[in-house]
């Protein structure tokens, strides 16, 4: 891979990845949002690019990391990125350690957990660095790439794991740390352009001299040759050629050294990148007084293409041509398109061209087949080939599925059918080799046999670029074998969001950075993996089950508060219990993973629903213990219901606002609670004494009942966490409808519905109908 290196503290320390060191003195240009330009060097201009800077996440599933994409121009010989990371100032503040991946072509596949991948997934470990941040709120580091590939880099990065504990937004002290990515790019405008078979000459001075040659489709190999080389500082031929880009995590760029190498200088690229300039530089190795003179040769060997003919399509066709993701087909089996030059390969096809149509279902979400055919016909003579056109820019974000199925009456012992898939190019090389070795591309190997006939394989967020797929007849044992038997293999192939939707415990979720698009898993029930398939922590079906019974029959305890509430004639209060009751119950037998699961309205209705119940359950408990109707008369009745149904109204329209923000709850509740403490303070000084005056309502209802939810509190704000969510929460509820059953006051002593207030010598009384304040005389 090269060297790699990182510096903090504010210095920008480069790290070389891959490749030679170009040496280059970049002047870190003023901060801009995009478009700097400036000389470098000769022939050399360096561009400036930034991003917003995005607040990072401890990690706990692929949506916690920040994802930045840049656009690498072509031409492009040097990438410089400069990762700015601060934090902010505080207890809350602590050391932690920033890790940044960078990938060409996707989004980085990463796994910080260690967590496993669905079988037959393929996965490169990605390349990343770590910024530490310790002693001081601001760090820096750089990383240089040299000769990279044009088109999109991503660049992801996250705090370290999170611990789990849920913590209750606005509760607890949070601290900020943020991320910034610069890119300075550095780009030649001044390029010789390599036609096939024509020398180029190059004079080496101090300076690199840069190439590049245009590798057409159906190219079966690239030889690029030095001529007539000659030094005046050195003998030989003192020259290194650098071939290629430079993709992250993986590296093939080809590096040729020509000092003492057997003459002519020679490299051979065996199924170059297809349709796309190569670029090439050259760097003198004599120092900076010598100079070098030299040709420079390119030379294409052509493929010879068989391409299925399409009957119905081509007798509907009236220019008999179709075009499909294979390229433009031809009834002429000799179709080529290599330019003004290069050499036809003029032995037997050497590959046989499948077209394949694009059908776009959805977001990230891609069917390939082939056209008007259910299966491949694989031969020994020549690969069989699928172009998978995943160019557009948005199908880096899904993962692409490939299932291939051989017919079982045609499989032999002695026969395999060895398929490859590859990016950029096919590869083309079975009969001398099965290692799926492109010139700068390693493949992922498939196989079918008698005793295997399926074969799967996965690519989570594949390179924008064009994929094939290659398969080949091949008989280890006896090629004879192979010369006439000819097998039909059924393919599948998708770009799916999520692998199998990841499963019954997990969720796929639709991310977005800016305008690009890409998904990712987030699993439940202790499951974890790419596709939460990982059952390493996963809880059972019966710890599901005893989960969702704990969650849904702990609310039953509010059956009890309901009960006080309607034998004391609290009837909204019992109503508001009720309410609580139904919803958190319907809401927790929906928010489980797995099989035990029921929803009988939208997650988010049900959601918003309980903490709705839960918020106003709390609001009409205070209230009711202020007892408003003893102290405020005939009025009590019309202030005690605004209040229930203003501060009802206040808590659904803050949970509206911030579902999860703890003050959004916690606001009414102390306001209520300052009513009533106002209250009983007014009785205290009213009856000159302590309120409530029994002692056994003290030590009987409300001890009990404020222990019960201080308690309760202390769980619900403190204690949870992913692991003993389901037990830990469903204390909460028994704690919460408990202390409701105590607190709630006595009822009011029932008076005569005819007081009589002053009784006269002469028998007669005026008395007072409290239900209806009217006055009589008897």
């Amino acid at each position: 891979m090269g060297r790699a290196g990182t510096g903090t503290g504010g210095e920008a320390v480069a790290a070389v990845v891959a490749g030679p060191l170009l040496l280059l003195l970049l002047a870190r240009p003023p901060p801009a949002s995009a478009g700097y330009s400036g000389k470098s060097e000769v022939g050399l201009v360096s561009e400036h690019f930034s991003q917003a800077p995005q607040r990072l996440s401890f990690y706990s599933w692929y949506g916690s990391a920040r994802l930045f994409r840049f656009r690498v121009p072509p031409d492009a010989v040097l990438l410089r990125w400069l990762l700015q990371v601060s934090r902010e100032s505080g207890a809350a503040c602590t050391d932690a350690e920033i890790t940044v991946h960078f990938r060409s072509g996707a989004p980085p596949v990463i796994n910080p957990l260690g967590t496993s991948f669905p079988d037959d997934t393929a996965v490169q470990p990605s390349f990343q660095v770590g910024v530490p941040l310790s002693t001081t709120p601001r760090s820096n580091a750089s990383v240089n790439v040299s000769h990279p590939a044009p088109g999109d880099w991503f660049v992801a990065a996250h705090l370290p794991p999170s611990s789990q504990k849920i913590e209750l937004k606005g509760l607890a002290p949070t601290c900020a740390y943020v991320f910034q990515p610069e890119l300075l790019v550095t780009r030649v405008v001044e390029i010789s352009i390599m036609e096939p078979d024509v020398p180029l000459p190059q004079t080496l001075l101090s300076h690199p001299s840069y190439l590049k040659v245009f590798v057409p489709d159906y190219t079966r190999e690239l030889l690029l040759e030095l001529r007539d080389c000659v030094s005046n500082g050195s003998l030989g031929c003192p020259v290194r050629l650098t071939v290629g880009p430079v993709t992250l995590p993986s590296n093939f760029q080809k590096v040729l050294t020509c000092t003492g190498a057997p003459w002519p200088c020679r490299l051979l690229l065996p199924s170059p990148p297809w349709d796309r300039w190569l670029q090439v530089t050259a760097e003198s190795l004599v120092g900076p007084l010598g100079t070098v003179a030299f040709s420079a040769v390119a030379a294409l060997t052509a493929c010879r293409p068989r391409s299925v003919t399409i009957q119905p399509l081509l007798q509907s066709s009236q220019n008999q041509s179709f075009n499909a993701s294979s390229g433009l087909l031809s009834p002429s089996p000799d179709h080529q398109d290599l330019g003004r030059s290069g050499r036809v390969d003029r032995s037997p096809f050497c590959l046989t061209n499948y077209p394949v149509t694009r059908e776009d279902m959805d977001v990230v979400s891609v069917h390939f087949q082939p056209l008007d055919r259910v299966s491949v016909r694989v031969c020994s003579d020549t690969p069989s080939v699928m172009r998978l056109r995943l160019n557009t820019g948005m199908d880096s974000g899904g993962s692409l599925t490939i299932s291939l199925r051989a017919n079982k009456t045609e499989m032999r012992n002695e026969t395999v059918v060895v398929a490859c898939v590859n990016a950029a190019s096919p590869f083309l090389g079975f009969n001398t080799s099965l290692n799926c070795t492109t010139a700068f591309f390693q493949g992922y190997p498939l196989s079918l046999s008698a005793w295997s006939r399926r074969a799967n394989l996965i690519i989570p967020y594949p390179e924008t670029d064009n994929w094939y797929l290659s398969l080949q007849l091949m008989c280890p044992e006896n090629a004879e074998d192979c010369e006439q038997a000819v097998v039909h293999v059924e393919t599948t192939l998708y770009l799916v969001p999520c692998l199998n939707d990841c499963g019954p415990y997990g969720q796929c979720l639709l991310l977005r950075r800016h305008s690009y698009l890409y998904a990712s898993c987030s699993c439940k029930a202790g499951w974890r993996g790419w596709s939460c398939t990982d059952n390493s922590t996963a809880q059972t079906v019966a710890q599901q089950r005893a989960a969702t019974l704990l969650l849904t029959l702990s609310n039953l305890m509010f059956l009890a508060p309901i009960a006080v509430s309607v034998r004391r004639f609290f009837l909204v209060e019992a109503s508001v219990y009720a309410y609580t009751m139904f919803f958190s119950t319907f809401y927790h037998a929906c928010d489980q993973p797995g099989e035990a699961v029921l929803c009988i309205l939208s997650y988010d209705t049900l959601q918003y629903c309980d903490f709705l119940g839960s918020g106003a359950a709390i609001w009409v408990t205070i209230l009711c213990m202020a007892r408003l109707k003893t102290v405020l008369k005939y009025s009590s009745l019309c202030l005690a219901q605004v209040l229930f149904l203003l501060g009802t109204l206040v808590i659904a329209m803050s949970l509206q606002l911030d579902r999860r923000g703890m003050w959004n709850m916690l606001g009414p509740c102390l306001f209520a609670f300052v009513i009533m403490a106002s209250m009983w303070a007014y009785r205290c000084g009213h009856r000159r004494q302590c309120y409530p005056t029994s002692w056994q309502r003290w030590a009987f209802y409300l001890l009990p009942g404020v222990s019960m939810a201080s308690v309760g509190i202390a769980i619900y704000t403190s204690m949870m966490t992913s692991d003993n969510y389901y037990y830990t929460h469903s204390i909460w509820h028994i704690l919460l409808a408990g202390s409701a059953a105590l607190l709630l006051p006595p009822p009011d002593q029932p008076a005569e519905p005819w007081a009589c207030s002053q009784k006269f010598p002469c028998h007669y009384q005026i008395c007072k109908n409290d239900r209806e304040e009217l006055y009589a005389v008897t």
